[in-house]
């Protein structure tokens, strides 16, 4: 791992001409309610498996919900030897320290509410 990026840093990078791959670690069923636009979902557990799918990416940031796992998530990518020149830093606080933009899908076990109260 080379760092931890702060999440607006992260934000900015997205928007520039040569965006880092945003490496999400969360479960899938988690990562489907909400992730960072353009992110990725690979979760820990399946990540030494598929490690070599990152190959010849220049930059990777790693994204957990506080800012912990993906410290190790971003340590495993960095050791693999088809990850080893690219940059690979982890987001610091994680998605809890994201303010951007968020896609959010409203999943099944969500009830429809219907209309606000007027009361």
């Amino acid at each position: 791992m080379d760092d931890e990026i702060d999440p607006s840093e992260v934000e900015s990078l997205l928007d520039s001409e040569d965006p880092p791959r945003v490496v999400d670690i969360r479960s899938p069923g988690a990562f489907a309610r909400f992730h960072i636009p353009g992110s990725e979902n690979v979760p820990f557990a399946e990540l030494p498996d598929r490690v070599a799918s990152l190959e010849g990416a220049d930059r990777i940031v790693t994204v957990c919900p506080h800012g912990k796992a993906s410290i190790q998530a971003a340590r495993l990518i960095k050791s693999y030897e088809g990850t080893a020149d690219a940059r690979v830093e982890s987001m610091r606080g994680g998605l809890e320290a994201w303010e951007g933009p968020l896609e959010e899908q409203k999943t099944a076990a969500e009830p429809d509410e219907g209309p606000e109260a007027p009361f």
